[in-house]
């Protein structure tokens, strides 16, 4: 590796740490049945919040309702993160099936 070429791994290197800090500014929510979940771009729950309390009167429903709502919010996160994420990798010569 030459130096341009270290020069330039340092500059994409820099550009994904970036992307990875504003992945964590990044909220996404997702609802179910009441239940609305926040997650951040780097697929870390923020916060949980159950905006209709008849919800807590059935357990299963809540339960369905929070997993559901965990893995809708997981989803978005991980499509905005791989899609800010692909042109740094393309540019590392990275072309990886499903980034």
């Amino acid at each position: 590796m030459d130096f341009k070429q270290a020069q330039e791994l340092m500059k994409l290197q820099q550009q994904a740490q970036k992307i990875q800090e504003e992945l964590s500014n990044t909220h996404i929510e997702a609802e179910v049945d009441g239940v609305v979940v926040t997650i951040d771009g780097q697929l870390k729950v923020v916060t949980t919040v159950i905006e209709d309390k008849s919800i807590l009167a059935d357990q299963a429903k809540l339960e369905k309702a929070f997993t559901d709502a965990v893995n809708k919010g997981m989803k978005k996160a991980q499509e905005i993160a791989a899609d800010r994420m692909r042109g740094v990798m393309g540019q590392m010569g990275l072309n990886l099936p499903g980034m």
